[in-house]
Parts: C-alpha cells; structure tokens; sequence
C-alpha cells in the first residue's frame, strides 16, 4: 500500500472516528446534565438539547414552581409580602434558581435582593399592571439589563398593590452548562489525543525500515563517506525520497571531489604568494642586518637602507590589504558605503593626493577633465580610490625604461562617467591582455614576477567597479603602453 493511500484511509479516520466518539459521549453528558437540571430546578419538560440550545427559555421555565407558588400565597395571605423574614425565604428560593427578587408596594421598592440600584429596578421593571401575570412567560429587558422579568401584580383588602418581580439575569451560565462544556472539551482533546496516537504509531510501523536505511545513509554523510549506494525498493513515496537521496548524494560527492581539486589550487595559490612575501622579507633582513654589522657606514648610506626598508613594508602592507579584499570577493562581503560624489571634486582630490607620490618617482602625470562640473555618481569613496591607486601602481610598476609618463582624462558619455588612464609603459601582449583582470594571473610581458606584486590587484579593481554597476577593460601595445578605460554610472541612471 502506498504511503499517500495509508495517509488518505488515516485522515479519513482522523475525521469520522473522532467525530462518532465526541457525538456518542456528549451526548450522554447532554442527557446526564438534563437530568440534573430537571431534578435542581425543578423543570419538568426540560429536554437534553433545550438547556444547550436554548438557554434562555431554560431560565424561564427554572422560576415558574417559585411564580405560582408565590402567586398561591398572593391569593390567601396578600399582607405576607411585607413581611421581610418571609420576603427571606423566597429570596433565598430564587438565588437558587440564579434568580433575585424584588416586592413594590404602591409602586414603591420595599424589599429587593438584587444587586442593581434602586434607580435602575424602577427604570427596567414594569408598572403595575404592565405586565402579564402568567407563570409561563418573561419580558425581556436588553442594553445594560440584560435581563427576563417575571411580574405578579396584586391588590390587597386595603386597596394596595403590589408586584413582585422575579428578575433572572440571561449574561449568566447554568453551573451544569458550564459543567457540561467543560467536560466536553476534556472528552474531545482525549479523543483527538487517542486517535491521533493510533494513527501515528500505524504511519510510523509501515514505514520506519526505509526511515532506517535514510538514517544509515545520513551517518554516513555526516562522516564524510559518500561512496555508497542508496538501495531503493518499491514505487511508493519512500522509495521517491530514497531516489532523491542517491541523487543529493551523487552531487555531493562530485562537489566534494571539486572541492579538493580547489584546495590544491589553493595551496599552489599561497605558495606564489608567500614567495611574494619572502622577497621583500629577504630584502628587508639583508639590510637590517647590514645596519647591525655596520656596512652602512655613512649618514648617507644608512638612509638608503631605512628608505629601502619603508619602501618593502609599504609592498608587503600593500599585498596584505590586496589579499584582506581578495578573501572577501567570493562572498561579496566587500564592505561599501555609497554615497553622491561630486565628479569633478573627486577626481581633482584624486589627481592632487597622486601627483605628490608620482612626482617624487619622477614621474609625469597628465590629468584633464572633460566632464560636466554638475556631474555626480554614486559610489563608495574609499573603494573607488582603490580602483584608481590599483591601476596607477600597475602603471608604475611595468613602466619602460624612458621617462615615466600617466595621463588621466575624465569624459561624459551619456549614462556613464568614462575615466581614461594611459601609461607609456611595457605593454601587454594580444595573448595576455584578455586575461589581466584574472585573479592570480601572471605574464612574463605585463606581471613579471621580478616585479612582484600578488597578482589580484585588477582583479580585485574590476570586482569593485562591477559591484558599482561599471565597466573596465584594457587596451595596450607592447613597448608602447596600456590604456585602462572604467565606466562608472552617472547618480540619474542609478536605478535604471
């Protein structure tokens, strides 16, 4: 039998069982309470459902002994009802019918056992003769009363009348519906309790094998086994899930042997970069020890060395913050902060911080802006700043040996900001130039080792400019230069 057809045959159950069980015990408890009812109150022709489904009259029908009683007394001994010890007796008989008792003499309150004001009894209850002196009938009374008023109205031999009014309030429970309801309630939740027990422990046997092979399978995933086969019986709904299994397992063990073939290329990726490290490490050693040994014996020579040193820690702070951004590509956790920038603002800022370094390399830099001065993008700042110092190192690092020159020009091309910066210096090759923005990748002509560097700088350059919705790309000639084109998106175009 199929998994879905059992669930089908146990919801059926779940519906009917409970359903027959919850209708043949409340049922009887209707009855028990009726009866109980019927003896208390004294009502007669009560039924099992009226006191559920009609709880009104109920209430009617609970004072008609205690009306007509006080009604035979009415006619024999009129001058009882001013009689308070006797007014008593009846007050406590109508408490216990859930009822108060309230007696006017000449339209004037003379003994009540409700809790309401004086006021209020004289605004709800009837005047004298209003009323029908019937046992069998209540007038009702809503808004803030809220309640049935049975009224006998009388004279006596003296010419007073009086109305004794019997007021039973509908906003309370009968103590045996209450009773009634609260066993109901038990009576279902145990049944929907015992039912659902039956029908879980039913589910679970017809299908806890295959849930054993799963866990089996399962223990050995989370070991890291994943060469086995997941045995597959049966067209049922376990049997689909065990197919899926195998599949999630396959997959699995193809990413797993991916992962390992990545981790070796990892490990050959930090071997180049510790050798990126160890060169000015070895550098950096050669001539402090020259320092402590005195090799460095004039002012001269001495400050030659300490500037050398600046100049690799400078190299390898510069290769840690590359690898400290790197770590962060795959899981685009680059932190940014965008914000409107002033085209023209920035890029002036930007010429005038690179000028001073360039200047001091003897270096000629060449900057025209031809955009708009009203010009802005949306970018983050700092980053942008890696963008151009990453291209402007790259720049210096491949220079020829001829006089260094970089030229920076700023262009307004419709949707876009487009920043051109050509070097004269070696130039990459046809073969190497589509692959520069690779992470990692090295070309005698364009990242020669000598030269250092991680080989993730444009990598990481083009990273940032694609996360501010850009474009970059390269053009060069060897022995002639490079040219690096980056577009940025103008503010207005931003969400276009």
């Amino acid at each position: 039998m199929k998994l879905s057809t059992k669930l089908k045959i146990s919801f059926f159950i779940m519906i009917i069982l409970p359903i027959m069980l919850c209708c043949l015990t409340i049922g009887s408890l209707m009855k028990h309470q009726a009866k109980n009812i019927s003896e208390y109150y004294g009502v007669d022709d009560i039924s099992a459902f009226s006191s559920i489904y009609t709880p009104v009259s109920l209430l009617t029908k609970m004072t008609t002994s205690l009306y007509v009683e006080m009604k035979d007394v009415a006619l024999v001994y009129p001058n009882q009802f001013e009689n308070k010890e006797f007014l008593s007796g009846y007050a406590e008989k109508a408490h216990q019918k859930l009822s108060t008792l309230i007696v006017r003499k000449n339209g004037v309150i003379i003994y009540s056992s409700s809790k309401m004001k004086e006021s209020e009894l004289y605004q709800m209850l009837p005047q004298f003769g209003a009323a029908e002196n019937n046992a069998e009938s209540s007038t009702y009374y809503g808004g803030v009363y809220q309640s049935m008023v049975k009224q006998l109205d009388f004279t006596d031999i003296n010419n007073n009348y009086f109305s004794v009014s019997i007021a039973t309030s509908v906003k309370q429970i009968i103590p045996q519906i209450k009773l009634f309801i609260t066993e109901g309630i038990i009576i279902i939740i145990l049944v929907l309790v015992a039912t659902s027990s039956f029908l879980i422990m039913w589910i679970y046997k017809s299908v806890i094998r295959p849930l054993a092979r799963l866990k089996l399978a399962t223990q050995n995933i989370k070991e890291g086994n994943l060469d086995f086969e997941m045995p597959i019986e049966g067209e049922d709904e376990i049997a689909y899930l065990c197919h899926d299994f195998e599949e999630m397992r396959v997959i699995l063990s193809k990413s797993t042997q991916e992962k390992v073939k990545f981790d070796i290329e990892e490990k050959e990726l930090i071997s180049n970069i510790s050798h990126d490290l160890r060169t000015p490490l070895t550098a950096i050693k050669g001539y402090v020890e020259g320092l402590i040994d005195g090799v460095a014996d004039t002012p001269q020579k001495r400050e030659k060395y300490l500037k050398t040193i600046f100049n690799k820690v400078n190299d390898m702070d510069r290769l840690i913050n590359e690898l400290t951004i790197y770590s962060k590509i795959d899981t685009n956790r680059i932190p940014y902060v965008f914000k409107r920038l002033s085209v023209n603002e920035y890029f002036d800022d930007c010429y005038h911080e690179i000028r001073t370094d360039l200047e001091a390399e003897g270096i000629e830099l060449e900057y025209r802006n031809h955009a708009n001065s009203k010009m802005f993008i949306f970018a983050d700042a700092e980053q942008l700043k890696r963008v151009i110092n990453n291209i402007i190192s790259n720049s210096i690092k491949y220079l020829s040996d001829r006089k260094g020159r970089i030229k920076i020009d700023i262009y307004d091309k419709g949707a876009y900001v487009h920043i051109r910066i050509e070097d004269n210096g070696k130039g990459i090759s046809k073969d190497d130039l589509p692959h520069i923005f690779e992470r990692f990748y090295r070309a005698d002509s364009s990242r020669n080792s000598a030269q250092g560097g991680s080989g993730i700088g444009l990598a990481i350059v083009k990273k940032i400019v694609i996360d501010h919705n850009g474009n970059i790309w390269a053009e060069s000639k060897e022995n002639i230069g490079t040219v690096m084109h980056l577009e940025l998106l103008k503010e207005d175009y931003k969400d276009e």
